[in-house]
């Protein structure tokens, strides 16, 4: 049962942190102003038939023009912190070389008012924008561009250090492999599945230069890295099917942490013929591994998984979300992303199990004893969205129940979990992000992919907050109440008459 927002207020600890999150390129636009150079996506997206319906990203949320009016809703919703990303195009046009001053200002004048609203910055360094020329030089198959993050690090340490609470140093290396370079779905558009094992140790190196450009430059925020993660569970009690769940636990999950957590690939990595090709130094491995301030986990969905190429029943976003190779549109695939049977599902295809998110902080815990403490710096759900006029008070309400039942289970399930006697309880849990503040450009999904607690005409820009925004509003303003109400306790730093539905998004 969805615990009401004062009961799910009652449950949270002192301290712990509510925000919400974007993404430079997803809301931005402005692609073309004031020195911004091109990124891989820009020319990605270009392309015919890369995007949904070929929907561009050249306007996006106009989130460029309109900051002012995107952090004052921040400030009524009451959050204690964003998390953002840097256009690194924006800031560094040719990912090496001059920066642009308009591009640094634009990041100044953004964080001073969140600040000033009491809004705690986290900025991420890297969330997929690569500029152009660096794309063009092979991208995260070039060992080059790690270097070129680390001194983009150390750039925006000089410009933001001194006032970023938080920092991630690359969002979601999982994501960018086998999307970008494994499949082909995302920028750059490659399809070397697991001839794009490179792109994954120059991501995490990259990670490793950025930490140490930040730690450097003494900057006082935090520092960390995303992964997402999702529990793999076997289509059935089948060898294959539980051998395949476990390959595919390696390469969408460990692969990614382990290195940075422990200090190792894995060892079916380590072992495996094709990764032989490069043998990671032990000084990229310390760098790789540096000890975090803390760990961001980014958790959508588990991932059911059977042996073979299915039989057709993977829901078309999954698709997308996950790779055309792991359904049976792939004669001959080894596996296949399945469906959880009598399952509710989101419009990407996605299965709504919140109870997974006890289960994957109960992995995460089991495998990473040493694990920093965590953020979960992304969670949140894509629905079609209704939009109804309230005509006697004419204003749109937008009843996105379904959002809001997602967001108070996966919420409530992360701090059962890691409360004392949860399946996780060792876990130091700090905080959790929605995603995602706003619609947006949803990457291949394009705008037929609704994330936001805020509503996005496309076409006129006018925002409009969902009930989930204000179920948040409601959950934050409660925990508020009960902190005021408690002995040395304190608030984290950081109808009418409607016209016809109609279905939006």
């Amino acid at each position: 049962m969805t615990a009401s927002a004062k009961d799910l207020a009652a449950l949270i600890p002192s301290g712990f942190t509510l925000g919400v999150a974007t993404s430079a390129f997803q809301i931005e636009g402005a692609l073309n102003e004031d020195g911004r150079g091109p990124s891989g996506w820009d020319a990605f997206a270009a392309k015919p038939g890369s995007i949904v319906e070929d929907q561009s990203p050249a306007t996006s949320c106009d989130h460029y023009h309109r900051m002012p009016e995107d952090v004052a809703l921040m400030k009524e919703l009451g959050i204690d912190s964003y998390r953002f990303s840097l256009s690194w195009s924006r800031i560094q046009p040719g990912g090496s070389g001059p920066v642009n001053p308009a591009g640094l200002d634009f990041y100044d004048r953004l964080i001073d008012l969140l600040l000033a609203n009491g809004i705690s910055p986290m900025a991420a360094l890297y969330h997929w924008d690569t500029p152009l020329p660096l794309d063009e030089a092979g991208g995260w198959m070039n060992r080059d561009t790690a270097y070129r993050l680390g001194e983009f690090a150390a750039i925006a340490a000089a410009a933001y250090g001194d006032r970023v609470v938080r920092w991630v140093t690359v969002n979601e290396p999982a994501t960018v492999t086998t999307n970008g370079y494994a499949l082909g779905l995302h920028a750059p558009g490659e399809a070397l599945m697991v001839k794009a094992l490179p792109s994954v140790h120059h991501q995490l190196l990259g990670h490793g230069l950025a930490m140490q450009a930040l730690r450097a430059a003494k900057v006082p925020g935090e520092i960390g890295i995303t992964n997402v993660y999702s529990p793999m569970v076997p289509a059935s009690a089948n060898p294959l099917d539980k051998l395949s769940s476990g390959l595919m636990d390696v390469f969408q999950n460990r692969l990614f942490a382990d290195p940075v957590l422990l200090g190792k690939y894995p060892d079916v990595i380590r072992a495996a013929t094709f990764f032989s090709s490069f043998s990671p130094s032990a000084e990229d491995m310390e760098l790789i591994s540096q000890p975090l301030d803390f760990y961001g986990l980014n958790y959508y969905m588990p991932t059911r998984v059977g042996a073979g190429p299915g039989d057709g029943t993977v829901p078309e976003g999954m698709a997308e979300a996950m790779g055309d190779d792991l359904s049976d549109s792939t004669p001959g695939a080894p596996f296949h992303i399945a469906s959880f049977p009598d399952t509710e599902i989101t419009a990407y295809g996605w299965p709504v199990k919140p109870d997974y998110m006890s289960v994957a902080l109960a992995e995460m815990a089991e495998r990473y004893p040493d694990l920093p403490p965590v953020y979960i710096t992304e969670g949140g759900a894509s629905f079609e969205d209704v939009v109804v006029r309230d005509a006697g008070a004419d204003r749109l309400i937008i009843p996105d129940e379904r959002r809001l039942r997602y967001l108070a289970d996966h919420i409530g399930r992360a701090i059962e979990a890691t409360a004392p006697g949860g399946a996780a309880d060792s876990i130091d849990l700090r905080g959790y992000y929605v995603w995602s503040l706003m619609d947006n450009f949803e990457w291949s999904g394009g705008y037929k992919q609704p994330f936001g607690l805020v509503h996005v005409d496309f076409d006129t820009q006018v925002r409009t907050p969902k009930a989930s925004y204000y179920w948040l509003q409601e959950l934050l303003a409660a925990r508020n109440g009960a902190a005021a109400a408690g002995p040395d306790v304190e608030r984290p730093a950081e109808t009418a008459d409607v016209e016809r539905p109609r279905p939006v998004g």
